[in-house]
């Protein structure tokens, strides 16, 4: 396993975690919450995974491939979700997603 590419996945999953709650909370304060209820979903979804895959790196768990690509693959899920609302917490959060998808995948490869 290349350690910087460790580190790289570790800094954006943390990161991934810390827009996610942030967007999911900002939403919560959105004049109509109803609509951002899938996008604020997936941030609880996508911070929890995210979590997860910075623990499983760490123990270097023999799962860590498989727990990559779902990572990547709710990231992105997630950063489709915030890209559909013009809002500077969602585009933020979005962006962290789209980055903590593409480490993921390659610590999946």
């Amino acid at each position: 396993m290349n350690c910087q590419q460790l580190k790289e996945c570790i800094e954006a999953c943390n990161q991934c975690v810390v827009f996610c709650n942030y967007c999911s909370a900002a939403c919560l304060q959105e004049n109509d919450v109803q609509m951002m209820a899938k996008c604020i979903y997936l941030d609880m979804q996508c911070a929890e995974i995210c979590r997860l895959t910075v623990s499983f790196m760490c123990v270097n768990s023999a799962f860590l491939k498989e727990t990559c690509r779902l990572c990547a693959e709710i990231c992105q899920a997630c950063a489709k979700e915030c890209g559909k609302f013009d809002v500077q917490h969602c585009q933020r959060c979005a962006k962290a997603c789209e980055q903590c998808a593409e480490k993921c995948l390659a610590m999946a490869a």
